[in-house]
């Protein structure tokens, strides 16, 4: 049984989502034309759930949750759902969104180092960030709580580090930093975009392990974005797959990684590297992801698939439910039964 199946103290039922999202669909507006970089995506997340979503890059991971935080440049256009505690950020207003934005919705930037300014210290930034929302906090209030959010990242010497600047910082510690200025102001959903990227592995671990401490005392809700297959193994509750826009697999991390219904979803598992002794070179999906403005007809991952019959050049897949896991595939049934 998942976590998210069991009635443990501050895990998610599936029945009241943190963030619920309904046909998201994003478009880049240019003088070369229109490309949809999302085309109609469902997700949802619970309080004290992780969600893992996975996929090649350009498959529209960090896009859509930039849609979501409203921190997309103008050129895009953001139509569809999505309500956070049942308010809509779809359209919402830019006050409305300032208020959100690292207070109840916090963000882990994929490169903390640009994702810092580089000429404020680490210490100013965070109180930055907590004075914007805590108008009554005096400077000396937040200089202290943001040393203790270092301290609670397991920063070392926190005070002392407060007052230096992001590049005197470790990959690993920058990350930690950036950890604890998205949770200052101890939002209920946390975006984690690449958390572990660049890092080597034990710091990799250390990260989800802080994340998954972080999720556990504070019950809130995760969204885990990232390539790495074996982190989202060891830290989700349900996993969503991306390829060329749209969710192609969505369900427990169990369900997907043992009984994978799409094509892509097997590829993927398949280029993992074996531990178990097995001779072989890696197994790569053979060509590229296709061109947002210009994706072939049907299923955009027919070209690279093994699988494919003439039903897929003509006709999109839904994203159908099949024993508890929604897969977008047409032979979803007969690789189930051939996983089985």
């Amino acid at each position: 049984m998942t976590r998210t199946e069991t009635a443990a103290p501050g895990i998610a039922t599936q029945t009241a989502p943190l963030l619920d999202v309904r046909d998201l669909k994003v478009t880049f507006n240019s003088r070369d034309g229109a490309a949809d970089a999302i085309c109609g995506i469902d997700l949802s997340v619970g309080a004290g759930e992780v969600l893992g979503i996975v996929g090649e890059s350009g498959s529209g991971k960090s896009v859509t949750m930039m849609a979501l935080m409203q921190l997309l440049p103008a050129s895009a256009d953001i139509t569809g759902s999505a309500r956070f505690r049942g308010q809509e950020l779809v359209g919402a207003t830019s006050s409305t969104m300032r208020q959100l934005r690292g207070a109840r919705i916090g963000m882990i930037f994929q490169d903390p180092l640009t994702a810092f300014n580089p000429v404020l210290t680490v210490g100013a930034q965070i109180v930055e960030a907590l004075r914007l929302h805590e108008k009554d906090l005096s400077k000396k209030a937040a200089w202290e709580r943001a040393v203790e959010l270092l301290a609670e990242v397991s920063i070392p010497q926190p005070d002392r580090r407060a007052a230096q600047y992001p590049h005197e910082f470790s990959g690993g510690m920058r990350q930690r930093a950036m950890i604890a200025m998205a949770i200052a102001n101890r939002p209920d959903l946390l975006i984690a975009d690449e958390p572990t990227t660049a890092l080597d592995v034990t710091v990799q671990a250390q990260i989800m392990d802080l994340l998954n401490r972080l999720r556990e005392e504070r019950n809130i809700g995760l969204i885990l974005i990232t390539h790495d297959l074996g982190v989202v193994a060891g830290a989700a509750d349900r996993i969503a797959v991306m390829y060329s826009g749209r969710i192609v697999e969505q369900g427990s991390v169990d369900e997907v990684f043992y009984n994978p219904r799409h094509p892509y979803t097997r590829g993927l598992l398949a280029a993992l590297p074996k531990i178990d002794g097995e001779a072989g070179p890696l197994v790569a999906i053979e060509g590229t992801p296709p061109s947002l403005r210009n994706r072939p007809a049907g299923c955009a991952f027919r070209p690279r698939c093994s699988v494919s019959v003439e039903r897929c050049s003509t006709s999109v897949p839904a994203l159908l439910s099949l024993n508890g896991v929604e897969t977008a595939c047409h032979r979803s049934e007969e690789l189930q039964r051939i996983s089985a």
